[in-house]
């Protein structure tokens, strides 16, 4: 699918969505393992749910979505409460997060996996990657409809490997399937602080913001 498609879908799509958008379980339900302070990423953020909790402990963040209506009703919402939040209209996949940016980035319900390594370098020493999203093995259709969209089994620990897991729920099909978390994988992860982002790779400009 072409980008201006794409761009159009999700426009119509939180155009049609009624109120301010919800935190991720894996943010909402480990808010207690950030940081009291500093910069970070509500990645393909949609209506925000995420960059507003964060934003509202304490937190710089900025917000990333390819929807311009999606980018707008966050602005809109950090307006309302003073909160210190950027939402960017922004391809992530064509401009992802620069080396060494972030102390914090979330991602919730966007698998783009050869994003992956830039995600583990955008990270500072001692950062933290939250991360969700649908998986293969589900029990519901909800979610994307295409299989390569859905995490296979195990992939999110494979995926970010670099990291070190604090938090990972994958329940996949087993056991009594009348209980528990399905449809969905969930991962925080931190960075040791003795890997560093290193040099820009050849070709990236360093963001003007970085320098503020």
């Amino acid at each position: 699918m072409e980008q201006p498609e794409t761009r159009r879908k999700w426009d119509d799509r939180w155009r049609e969505h009624q109120g301010p958008g919800q935190p991720a379980r894996v943010l909402a339900e480990n808010a207690h393992l950030l940081p009291a302070s500093g910069e970070a990423l509500d990645l393909a953020c949609g209506l925000g749910g995420n960059a507003l909790l964060l934003a509202r402990r304490g937190l710089r963040v900025r917000a990333w979505d390819l929807s311009g209506v999606a980018v707008e009703r966050l602005r809109a919402q950090a307006r309302a409460e003073g909160l210190p939040l950027e939402a960017e209209e922004r391809d992530v996949c064509a401009r992802p997060p620069p080396p060494g940016a972030f102390d914090v980035i979330v991602v919730a319900h966007f698998l783009e996996r050869h994003l992956a390594p830039a995600l583990v370098a955008a990270l500072r020493p001692g950062g933290l990657l939250y991360f969700e999203t649908y998986t293969q093995e589900a029990l519901s259709p909800s979610g994307p409809g295409r299989p390569e969209w859905r995490l296979a089994p195990g992939e999110l620990l494979e995926l970010f490997r670099p990291l070190r897991p604090v938090v990972y729920r994958e329940e996949g099909l087993m056991g009594d399937l009348r209980e528990g978390w399905r449809d969905k994988a969930l991962l925080v992860a931190v960075k040791d602080p003795a890997r560093r982002g290193g040099p820009l790779p050849e070709g990236w400009r360093e963001e003007p913001w970085r320098r503020a």
